[in-house]
């Protein structure tokens, strides 16, 4: 039972404050140097998120700078992509392709 009552308090906190944003929205006007700050927030979240798993692969333990990294070979080959052609579901494909590719690379030649 207290796990029900943990939810639901998790819910409650998350609908008001997600709700009090939008209640305020179309009444309050933001200043131009925060809506300009506010723009660089999804990048750097992004960013806080995917650096630490491509430089850490599994298991975890330490940060691996080398062409046995299958997710730093991916991400830079998405970063080249996404540079040069500014479509994401390109990016997207051929990060993945990269990934596999350089993962089967590796499983072929070294083992």
């Amino acid at each position: 039972m207290e796990e029900f009552y943990l939810i639901t308090g998790m819910a409650l906190v998350t609908f008001a404050i997600r709700y009090s944003m939008f209640a305020v929205a179309g009444r309050a006007e933001f200043p131009a140097r925060l809506v300009s700050a506010l723009r660089y927030v999804p990048p750097a979240v992004l960013t806080a998120i995917i650096v630490p798993s491509v430089l850490i692969p599994p298991p975890g333990d330490h940060i691996v700078l080398s062409y046995t990294n299958v997710y730093l070979v991916g991400a830079l080959a998405a970063c080249g992509v996404g540079w040069f052609s500014k479509n994401l579901l390109l990016t997207i494909v051929l990060g993945m392709m990269a990934f596999l590719a350089w993962q089967w690379i590796l499983v072929v030649w070294l083992d």
